[in-house]
């Protein structure tokens, strides 16, 4: 499914199967999650894609070609592949241990093709191991849900009170880690989405309502996965002293102005970018010992724009999944 234009649905075409080179691994892919990002990128809100394009980059799949000089992984591996898919290795950043912030890298399905077809290329040692996980549908969403979540959670801090703002597919899977660690989840959700309120408490919140609602207690972290930049004071004022609010999102509207004391007593405020091969490797490591379940609805491949535009309209709990 090939996007070409803002404002223009993604087009059937059909692509020959791509050939691996040094380094790189082909995928038949199994299923790719959609993720809000892919609206961002379709929207027009995340300038200089490729184009032509094919989006999605929460593949799962298994190895059926493999480049030269290329030995992380044997045909037949099942894998999956996050959004950041190449880093230079060189430059200051992924020198000091923070690729994540690379100032040349390759991005699945934005400035790489991605897995809304049914092969696609990746850097065999930006693909993980999925042999634990066994069901491709079910772990489709935890290569970026589940990755930008448990990243997002872990510059959060220890707190035992964690504030959720936006429950969908990353807020779904974390809230499960969460309640795994023995930590309470404050699910924030919008005004009146009774349906996702309940959703979080069944996945173990401690409370749920919505996102202008004080919480019944402080909080000692928060989490924002909805593009929203009004939840930032929002947020800022429902966490306690000394508490850290994390922007999960990689778009997010503007931030109104709001005053200096709700960010004083060190209250402090960070975004999250991307994710490290490390992040990936604790992640889905972790996923299994939490027992995490992961809520999907499955489209096929011809339908990537109905699952678009049903996650643009928060028409299903969980996360949407592209089947080839």
């Amino acid at each position: 499914m090939v996007f070409r234009a803002v404002g223009q649905p993604l087009e059937l075409e059909e692509w020959p199967d791509p050939v691996p080179d040094a380094g790189q691994i082909r995928i038949r892919v199994e299923a790719c999650a959609v993720c809000r990002t892919d609206l961002h990128i379709i929207d027009g809100e995340l300038p200089f894609p490729k184009l032509p394009l094919i989006p999605g980059h929460q593949i799962i799949g298994i190895v059926d070609a493999i480049g030269p000089d290329t030995t992380e992984h044997k045909i037949g591996d099942r894998v999956g592949v996050p959004w950041l898919g190449h880093v230079c290795g060189h430059c200051y950043y992924c020198a000091s241990g923070r690729e994540n912030l690379c100032d040349f890298p390759l991005f699945t399905g934005y400035t790489r093709d991605g897995g809304f077809a049914t092969h696609t290329i990746a850097d065999a040692d930006f693909a993980f191991p999925m042999a634990a996980l066994d069901d491709p549908v079910a772990a489709a969403p935890l290569m970026c849900a589940g990755l930008i979540g448990w990243r997002s959670l872990r510059l959060a801090g220890e707190g035992e009170r964690v504030g959720i703002y936006g429950f969908g597919a990353a807020a779904h899977i974390i809230t499960q880690v969460l309640t795994w660690q023995g930590r309470q989840v404050y699910a924030f959700t919008r005004a009146g989405d009774e349906t996702a309120q309940r959703f979080a408490l069944s996945l173990g919140a401690t409370w749920s309502g919505p996102s202008d609602a004080t919480p019944p207690d402080p909080l000692d972290a928060a989490i924002i996965f909805a593009p929203v930049g009004s939840l930032i004071p929002t947020a800022l004022k429902a966490v306690r002293k000394g508490g850290r609010v994390v922007c999960g999102g990689i778009h997010m509207s503007d931030i109104p102005t709001f005053p200096y004391y709700l960010l004083w007593e060190e209250r402090d405020l960070r975004s999250v970018a991307n994710l490290t091969r490390q992040d990936g490797r604790e992640f889905v490591a972790i996923a299994p010992k939490a027992n995490v379940k992961t809520t999907t609805k499955v489209y096929p491949l011809a339908a990537v724009n109905e699952a678009l535009a049903d996650l643009r309209g928060g028409r299903f709990a969980g996360a949407a999944v592209i089947v080839p």
